[in-house]
């Protein structure tokens, strides 16, 4: 199941924002997929698994689009059986409520490879 954050827009973070705090974050981060995690307080981490490099490979893709089309670039670790994806905004260096959209968004786009 997607989480509805999945269907909000990714809004850039303004130039006086700050980082979440985890009080702020952690509604986002529980309705995200189990593959989630904050790390030290500053990015989210996920791995995802697949039974092959050319599923993984088709999934980078997959979040590549949507991060060009969003301008919200994910660090992208691709390797056989596995993507791991690593996010947060870098103009504040911390995590934004947009971080948690895409994550929501790469989520609705590997259930679909869930289900093949």
């Amino acid at each position: 199941m997607t989480s509805s954050l999945a269907d909000e827009p990714v809004e850039p973070s303004a130039e006086d924002d700050e980082p979440l705090t985890p009080e702020e974050y952690a509604d986002h981060l529980a309705e995200l997929g189990d593959a989630w995690e904050v790390i030290e307080e500053h990015h989210l981490e996920a791995t995802y698994a697949f039974p092959d490099f050319q599923s993984a490979l088709a999934f980078t893709n997959d979040v590549g689009e949507l991060a060009e089309a969003e301008w919200h670039h994910p660090d992208i670790h691709l390797s056989w059986g596995e993507v791991g994806i690593e996010m947060w905004s870098h103009d504040i260096d911390g995590l934004h409520r947009s971080d948690f959209v895409m994550a929501a968004r790469m989520d609705r786009i590997y259930d679909e490879y869930d289900e093949e």
